[in-house]
């Protein structure tokens, strides 16, 4: 399993980790933690450099061949120079320089996009990799509809910063370097010095308003994930919507969010005018102050009329991308803000993560499982399980029963570290879980789990994703076993059949069996059977059942039920409650003994005769 990131430090208790954040790094450091991701295409990002300079050498000739022109075009009418000068000269170097500027930079563009898209690339797989290797605690408490808008943000981000900055930004202060040092050697130092000013007083003005302006745009931006995450949220729960006859108060939750977004953005439009002009303010009074010296050194004979030209079409070649400053400065700003979020999800420590070094489980066959004086709390003050010790040897079944909360389905998950325990150890064929790779325990085991979803794809990939790359004839093997084969087989499109968004187009009892016939496809050497059919009818649970036994033959198998008639067959039964093992024994050995087990076999036999 590759890893990404920071591991996590040891933490004394899991609640604690889950939920802090790493603070908001700086500017700097963000752009700092991007440029491994540059620099891994440095060939490229250095020959990019090189054509982004070869373009603006070439943009900054224009107005001086212009000049030369201009002072060289004084000649008589009817001289027949003047029809070689203007068509050749003109058209040829003008064109020439015009064609060359758009070659270098379509060429920049063109080398550089491997990088841009390549560093966009690998910070969304990492930042994707990671949310999935961060603890079922984070993703219990995630907003998926933000968050997903983080990411979103985050990877457009990535393409926005490097395109401003170094498409607009970089370029604009190399062209600015570039018309300092001409107007400062070709004339006198005013030229140099105005426009110097005018620059300086333009940008800390549109940083200063951008600043301040920023507030609204991450208002803006708090606000659009708080509608979208209501609204992704609201159809997810489609159903409970329409059970409540709620359409109308969440439409009013979603126009809510809204409101309040508008109310932002108009705030940001109203301070975007404010700085727009402001800046035109400043652009104006820098021209009319280079133009009349231009106009007076003109007037006093220091100056040809194409100086006047020549400082003209600078002052124009700088200032039309001067106007998009703030708009560059402010995307630029956001891009960071959305970029540092997606690192913030990509350093957000996991919970439960590999120690280093950590080797692959090494089985032999169905493994003996044992929990080993187990404690686990999913919050400091609420423990679940309370030392908790038992053995599944090699390829035998046990059972674990009791009533809700009493903490059946936390063995599951502590057996699939989603979490790890705070105390004691679990061991598969004496090897503690915790100090192998997660991946190789996870593919040891296999679940049905009570509460199945599946995913907004074809019924055959959802059985197949029990074994990815497994052969059609391997999938309506592991359907048929889970006496689901009939079912898809009459539906019109077959084994193609679209589920819908978690398998909400198929029934309870259709979706267990799908979840079924996964994990018999996938054929692990450790069985979890949690509450597997709940959800069916009492003919096919029967059926089912019988295919079930079959399957945990030779394997080791945890079976978690509530209804006691599923499990009588189990070397042993476990009782639980409060987090606790109350009673132990076969299902004979319990009801002899006349305790908890065996009163709630006599509720339920009730309860069924009663039905």
């Amino acid at each position: 399993m590759r890893h990404h990131g920071h591991s996590a430090p040891a933490v004394e208790h899991p609640a604690a980790s889950a939920n802090s954040l790493p603070a908001q790094r700086t500017d700097g450091k963000t752009l700092q933690r991007l440029l491994p991701y540059l620099w891994a295409y440095k060939w490229r990002v250095v020959l990019a450099l090189g054509f982004m300079i070869g373009a603006k050498l070439a943009n900054v000739s224009v107005p001086i061949l212009l000049k030369n022109l201009i002072d060289t075009m004084a000649f008589k009418p009817g001289d027949p120079a003047a029809v070689l000068v203007v068509p050749a000269g003109l058209l040829l170097a003008y064109g020439g320089l015009r064609l060359t500027t758009s070659a270098f930079t379509e060429l920049r563009e063109l080398v550089f996009a491997k990088a841009t898209q390549g560093a966009a690339r690998s910070i969304a797989l990492q930042t994707f990799e990671h949310l999935h290797a961060l603890s079922l605690r984070f993703h219990l408490a995630r907003q998926t509809g933000g968050m997903t808008r983080d990411i979103e943000r985050g990877v457009r981000g990535i393409e926005s910063l490097i395109s401003y900055s170094l498409y607009s930004i970089v370029p604009t202060l190399i062209e600015v370097g570039l018309v300092l040092s001409i107007l400062a050697i070709r004339f006198d130092a005013w030229f140099a010095w105005i426009t110097l000013s005018a620059l300086s007083f333009y940008i800390v003005f549109t940083i200063r308003v951008t600043e301040w302006r920023t507030q609204y745009r991450k208002q803006a931006n708090e606000f659009d994930s708080a509608a979208h995450t209501k609204a992704i949220d609201s159809l997810l729960n489609y159903e409970t919507v329409k059970y409540f006859g709620n359409e109308a108060y969440e439409a009013g939750r979603y126009d809510e969010s809204l409101e309040r977004l508008r109310r932002a953005r108009l705030k940001a439009q109203t301070s975007l005018s404010l700085l727009n002009t402001g800046q035109q303010l400043i652009i104006a009074a820098a021209l009319v102050g280079m133009l009349w010296r231009a106009t007076q050194g003109v007037v006093e004979g220091r100056m040809t009329l194409g100086d006047l030209v020549m400082i003209n079409a600078f002052m124009i070649q700088l200032y039309i991308p001067l106007n998009f400053l703030g708009v560059l400065y402010r995307e630029i700003k956001q891009s960071l803000t959305d970029l540092d979020k997606m690192f913030v999800l990509m350093d957000r420590e996991r919970e439960v993560d590999d120690v280093p070094g950590a080797q692959p489980l090494v089985l032999q066959g169905a493994p003996s499982l044992r929990f080993e004086s187990v404690s686990f709390a999913y919050e400091p003050d609420r423990p679940i399980l309370k030392n908790i010790s038992f053995e599944i040897p090699a390829g035998q079944t046990v059972a674990v029963v009791g009533p809700s909360g009493s903490g059946k389905s936390t063995l599951a998950r502590l057996m699939f570290r989603f979490y790890d325990v705070q105390q004691g150890r679990i061991t598969l064929d004496g090897q503690d879980i915790k100090q192998v790779t997660q991946a190789s325990v996870r593919q040891a085991l296999g679940i049905v789990p009570q509460d199945t979803v599946l995913f907004n794809d074809t019924v055959a990939y959802n059985i197949g994703y029990g074994r990815t790359g497994a052969t059609q004839a391997e999938i309506e093997t592991a359907a048929k076993a889970a006496r689901i084969h009939d079912f898809i087989v009459s539906t019109p499109q077959g084994y193609a059949t679209s589920v819908g968004e978690r398998g909400l187009k198929l029934s309870g009892g259709e979706k267990q069996r799908v979840a079924i016939a996964r994990t018999l496809l996938k054929n692990p050497p450790v069985l979890v059977f949690d509450e597997a059919t709940s959800a069916l009818d009492s003919a096919n649970e029967r059926a089912i059942q019988a295919e079930l036994a079959s399957a945990a033959q030779n394997k080791t198998t945890l079976v978690i039920a509530h209804r006691l008639s599923t499990v009588v067959d189990a070397q042993e039964i476990l009782v639980m409650e409060a987090g606790q093992i109350l009673e132990r024994g076969t299902h004979a050995a319990l009801l002899a003994m006349q305790g908890r087990y065996a009163q709630m076999w006599a509720l339920q036999q009730n309860a069924e005769v009663t039905a």
